[in-house]
């Protein structure tokens, strides 16, 4: 039998993983972090989460940074409290599921680099899809947090919660999470399900909530009477809005009662001058929308990573006063698709979908990301609840589901990809294979070291009025519209997209096939003279992190070709022709 726990509150601080990863898409330099790493070790934290989820991503992408090397740097300050990671099962660190071989060294990789706790969840609640990582991570001896990813829906119930715990607990769960990405947990939801797991099993149970609804810090209340043992907090200047509770607030509200954290508020007051200034740094970053209470997440259910990046990706199209349509879009891709619950990556592939239904001209669902092919599919795993045959049909046409675990299906990868990677002189240390793997289309350039940090927009303040500096504009010249990056907000703007994007047609043209939003080519699938039909794909366009398949709209012969693999391209850019 369990027990209700009634010793003190431990806490797990989110400041440089998931806060900034909701207010700030993930934006936070490695330089801001490793200064205030060793201060915060002094605090006496169960934990500080620090790595995985989408800080790899964001890394090799936006920072140019090496995120082993961060995860490095953090452990060496880190020398008493235990470094934790986010890791998406299957998935890893990145957007789809990666074979077996690969699973296997990326956890033996991050725990040696300095991972010692692993939460591993897996984004429609699928235990087959988190098996492996959990084997693995035991295999490590690390502290293996199974998580549960907290949704509401017509399915997901108090009781199915519970049977997934008793699943974990029984896969020798160091401890469990409940992973509330959304803030939908209510205190009488939070009471109810941790008391549940607390009274039928022996396991220390985290509960991770955000404020977006403003719920959190009641419910958080509630699970503390419920006896919770875990809680996730950041520090203040990084909390609230679409991030968790300040861990300043709950350890005062817990001083001398049963539940005290045993934290010292002075220790903490240093911690949080430190990141108050970090903060200052990225103001330019902070927008309203993610600062704010939103009570409308109940009905629409994003996590707070995905709606500050919803709102960076939107501005990116150029198309944020679309914000409210794709908004309300969600719930409905949601619903077609099972009620996946909303997080990394089924919350970019139904928030990629809603976009794509909103912005692209036409039905709902005439253009598909890869992503949301796979997953109708079934290679994500089993959704929550059936999709229906019209959904299916809309989406596969006649293409099989499957009903294996999807992992079964990829063959190993791990030996042939360290080849190439070798080959294309891609590789100065291990690691580097698996970055290769996780993101071949950005890691080439990335371990090449040919890319630039992105610049941080800042506010400039002029007679009191606080005034956002763009880090991009886009200037018309002659009827041609350029892609601009702003290098200076004292001195002159240059262009970014360079003399490269200046062969991409912009106007209309006889047989264009133009890109219905801005993204990245990665890869082309036709050349110049492949007679193609009608629906064919014709190349793939990365765009908000999902694959983008651009289909050709007649039957006919591609006689030019505008564009390459790796080449930048915007909204109503002339791709391709086919006659």
């Amino acid at each position: 039998m369990g027990r209700r726990s009634s010793g003190k509150v431990l806490i797990t601080d989110t400041t440089l993983r998931d806060a900034h990863q909701s207010l700030i898409a993930t934006r936070m330099r490695t330089a801001d972090m490793i200064p205030l790493c060793k201060t915060m070790d002094d605090v006496g934290f169960f934990s500080v989460e620090a790595w995985g989820g989408a800080t790899f991503d964001t890394c090799i992408r936006f920072l140019n940074e090496d995120p082993w090397e961060r995860l490095n740097a953090i452990k060496a300050e880190m020398r008493r409290t235990p470094v934790q990671m986010l890791l998406r099962g299957q998935n890893l660190v990145g957007y789809r599921h990666y074979p077996d071989d690969v699973v296997e060294r990326f956890v033996h990789a991050a725990h040696k680099n300095g991972v010692d706790i692993f939460r591993v969840f897996d984004a429609v609640n699928d235990i087959r899809n988190m098996k492996k990582a959990m084997d693995e991570v035991k295999k490590t001896g690390a502290h293996l947090q199974g998580a549960i990813c907290y949704t509401i829906s017509p399915v997901h119930t108090i009781e199915a919660f519970i049977d997934m715990a008793r699943e974990l607990y029984s896969d020798d769960c160091d401890s469990i999470c409940i992973k509330d990405m959304a803030g939908l947990i209510m205190p009488e939801m939070a009471r109810e399900l941790i008391a549940g797991i607390k009274e039928e099993m022996d396991v220390l149970v985290d509960l991770h909530s955000h404020c977006t609804s403003g719920v959190a810090p009641m419910s958080y209340e509630a699970a503390i009477d419920a006896g919770v043992d875990i809680l996730d907090t950041a520090m203040s200047p990084f909390a609230l809005g679409t991030s968790q509770p300040p861990t300043e607030s709950v350890v005062a509200a817990l001083k001398g009662t049963p539940r005290d954290t045993g934290i010292d508020l002075v220790s903490l007051r240093k911690v949080r001058n430190k990141v108050l200034k970090i903060r200052g740094s990225y103001e330019g970053l902070l927008d309203p929308i993610s600062t704010q209470v939103d009570s409308d997440v109940l009905l629409y259910q994003l996590p707070g990573g995905m709606i500050s990046n919803l709102v960076t990706q939107l501005k990116e199209q150029n198309a944020l006063h679309r914000h409210e349509d794709v908004l309300r879009e969600v719930p409905r891709v949601r619903e077609d698709l099972g009620y996946p619950p909303l997080v990394t990556p089924t919350s970019q592939i139904v928030g990629t979908q809603a976009v794509l239904n909103v912005l692209v001209e036409g039905p709902r669902y005439s253009m598909t990301t890869n992503e949301v092919k796979d997953y109708v599919k079934g290679l994500y795993g089993r959704p929550p609840a059936p999709i229906s045959e019209e959904i299916r049909r809309l989406i596969i046409k006649d293409e099989e589901v499957i009903t294996v675990r999807p992992a079964d299906l990829l063959e190993p990868i791990y030996e042939k990809s360290a080849e190439a990677a070798r080959k294309a002189g891609l590789v100065q240390k291990e690691e580097d294979i698996l970055t290769y793997i996780l993101y071949p289309a950005i890691a080439p350039s990335f371990l090449r070291k040919e890319r630039k940090p992105e610049e941080i927009p800042v506010k400039k303040v002029e007679k009191g009025v606080a005034a956002q500096i763009p880090s991009r504009m886009e200037v018309e010249v002659d009827g041609e519209v350029f892609s601009v990056r702003i290098v200076s907000v004292e001195g002159s703007a240059v262009a970014a997209a360079g003399a490269k994007h200046e062969k991409i047609p912009h106007e209309d043209i006889e047989g264009g096939v133009k890109a219905n939003m801005q993204g990245i080519v990665l890869e082309l699938l036709v050349s110049r003279g492949s007679v193609v039909k009608k629906g064919e794909t014709l190349l793939i366009i990365e765009a908000m992190k999902m694959e983008n398949p651009i289909p050709s709209p007649r039957d006919g012969k591609v006689t030019e070709i505008f564009v390459e693999t790796g080449d930048q391209v915007k909204s109503g850019d002339v791709l391709l022709v086919v006659q």
